[in-house]
């Protein structure tokens, strides 16, 4: 035994290696960009790559040079080109290919802006299969082109009549990211925060272009997916602005930025203004509300310009800083101060929205005090008793653990039935999935007060297990997974959860943490069983067939419990298949509530007859 120890913690000079900062990136690039991802999340790494380019040239027009930005992808190659002053010619290659090098550090060239650590760039080019940039300066154009980040060619040419700025063109590298493609409704939104951010730039994305006069007020607008109770707040000062509104759903939503860089979860200023929003409008009005009770359904956007910003990582979203720059005032007294005076103000002159305010508070605070002791005894049993260890199957790593640099891989499956419970519970990865079991279909809850969670067994017990009772930033899992039958009333439950979700926790949405999990309705394979092929639809399962051959065999699943735990492995691994549920800022949530799960009508059923599509297999089956 002392000799195989011996052999297996043996460590030699063999074992220490030095890995230049392009091998460092490619062979690690979760640390440069987050995750990798397939492209079908808002925050996979081809998206973070788009960002890494686009913000040097907004960077550009913040310096007051460039007014427009075009991109492209087509066949997933991007292009991206800007108008502004263009790499200086003798550093190109450097700019794109040499880490730690920008021109940025100083602050001379670049006063408030996101790209401050000489990466972004150089991330693109080292994890793309081939990346050009080229820059136009005083009619020469310098172009550089690269392969997996190996410099190929870098050529002048003289006499150029393209207008100066920036190009680069790059195709993400397949080697490293797998199977991926590009979701257009998730490039826009990125390209819209950039209008909002910076009014008077303009993008053309494939031809179309976007453009915000109204910066944080167009957003919002945009974005509501609800009815409000007043017309929008929107306040405007020196590196700051700000607009919000009260909804009718509950939650808080919140939209934050720092030097045009969306700050998903949000970080010091995000926190500063929440708590100064509270402040002010306690003294405005000379009442000691619960601040829980004045932000109660607020929504509402921050962006503030920092000084050389810090970031808890390099993905950019989370701020850091505790001041406005060097030397400058804290980030909390900064956004304390604007909205204590501006807010005072507008509140003064705005007695109608001053008295929407008022009304919606004392509703949130007669809804808390609803809540009676017997209710808040049954949360606090539902967490005492670890949810009874009949409910959850928890899994190690959780998405609120800061320090744990797996956290974006925690996930829960909701699932309905024993067997499907089960078959989940033993093929699952214990560190990163957990698994809470529904009995039977959960309560209609549109219409409902929140009281009605608590009353509800199966709700109280599940916001329990995500820990969502309090504030989404306590959220245990990154992804929220209903995993249900692909049938009659599979699709009842997906129902009712949404409805679930998005009647008392919408942010879980707009924060894009709720999914589908998309299971194979087929199994085809030949008669030996050596080849098996798992379809999703009918189209995937023609093509199967077709493969196979002649002397094939398809197994149709009518549910999850049918599916053996070796095969679930295959479902919810490196492969899993994900449908994202989204809010549409068409359609306020409480209308597209209460026309899919209010009281039966006309335009309802004629919706159902003529959106019905039952493939004719399943048909047969129900008859």
């Amino acid at each position: 035994m002392a000799n195989v120890a011996e052999r297996t913690v043996q460590y030699t000079d063999k074992d220490i290696q030095t890995l230049s900062p392009r091998e460092q990136v490619r062979l690690r690039p979760g640390m440069w960009i987050g995750k990798l991802g397939d492209g079908t999340q808002p925050d996979d790494g081809i998206y973070t790559l788009i960002k890494e380019v686009v913000d040097n040239s907004v960077d550009e027009y913040t310096m007051g040079f460039g007014s427009s930005v075009d991109i492209t992808i087509e066949d997933k190659w991007v292009t991206i080109r800007d108008y502004g002053r263009g790499i200086p010619l003798d550093k190109v290659e450097a700019c794109v290919g040499v880490i730690n090098t920008s021109g940025k550090y100083d602050g001379a060239g670049y006063v408030k802006t996101v790209g401050l650590n000489g990466v972004g760039l150089k991330a693109v080019n080292f994890l793309s299969s081939h990346f050009e940039a080229r820059s136009v300066r005083d009619g020469m154009a310098r172009t550089v082109v690269f392969e997996q980040g190996v410099l190929k060619s870098n050529t002048l040419d003289k006499n150029v009549t393209d207008k100066p700025g920036t190009m680069v063109r790059y195709y993400v590298d397949e080697e490293i990211f797998g199977i991926y493609d590009y979701n257009s409704e998730y490039v826009e939104q990125k390209i819209k925060n950039y209008t909002y951010l910076n009014a008077g730039l303009v993008f053309k994305y494939n031809g179309k272009k976007f453009e915000s006069k109204n910066g944080l007020l167009d957003l919002l607008n945009e974005n509501l997916g609800e009815d409000v109770l007043y017309p929008p707040i929107h306040l405007k000062g020196h590196d700051i602005e700000i607009a919000f509104t009260h909804g009718t759903g509950y939650g808080e939503t919140y939209f934050s930025f720092v030097n045009s860089q969306h700050t998903t979860q949000g970080g010091t200023h995000q926190a500063a203004f929440k708590d100064a929003v509270a402040k002010t409008i306690k003294e405005f009005f000379k009442k000691d509300y619960e601040p829980s009770d004045v932000r109660g359904s607020i929504i509402a956007a921050i962006s503030v310009s920092v000084i050389e910003p810090e970031f808890e990582s390099q993905t950019k979203i989370k701020l850091s800083s505790k001041n406005m720059g060097p030397g400058l005032l804290s980030v909390r007294q900064f956004i304390g101060d604007f909205v204590k005076e501006e807010l005072d103000n507008y509140l003064h002159r705005h007695s109608e929205t001053a008295s929407a305010i008022s009304k919606k508070i004392a509703e949130n605070e007669k809804e808390r005090k609803a809540i009676s002791t017997v209710q808040k005894q049954r949360r606090e049993l539902a967490k005492m008793v670890s949810l009874n260890n009949r409910k959850l199957r928890d899994c190690k790593i959780h998405y609120c653990d800061v320090r744990n640099p797996r956290k974006e891989e925690s996930m829960i499956f909701i699932t309905e039935g024993l067997s499907a419970s089960g078959s989940i519970t033993t093929s699952r990865d214990v560190q990163t999935q957990a698994v809470f079991s529904l009995r039977g279909k959960p309560k209609n809850c549109y219409g409902s007060t929140k009281a009605f969670v608590y009353q509800n067994e199966e709700f109280n017990l599940l916001q329990a297990a995500l820990d969502i009772e309090e504030s989404i930033d306590n959220l245990r899992y990154n992804k929220i997974i209903i995993a249900t039958d692909a049938d009659v009333d599979g699709m009842h439950i997906r129902l009712l959860l949404m409805s679930f979700f998005l009647q008392f926790f919408p942010d879980v949405i707009r924060q894009n943490h709720l999914f589908v999990l998309q299971t194979p309705l087929f199994r085809v394979q030949n008669r030996q069983q050596t080849k098996v092929i798992y379809c999703y639809n009918e189209e995937e399962k023609q093509k199967a067939m077709a493969t196979i051959g002649p002397n094939y065999e398809v197994t149709r699943f009518k549910g999850l419990g049918e599916i053996s735990a070796a095969e679930f492995r295959e479902f919810i691994g490196p492969n899993m298949r994900l449908e994202p549920v989204r809010i549409s800022a068409e359609e306020p949530i409480q209308t597209m509530l209460e026309f899919y799960m209010g009281g039966n009508t006309p335009e309802r059923q004629g919706f159902i007859v003529d959106n019905l599509r039952i493939e004719a297999d399943y048909v047969d089956e129900l008859r």
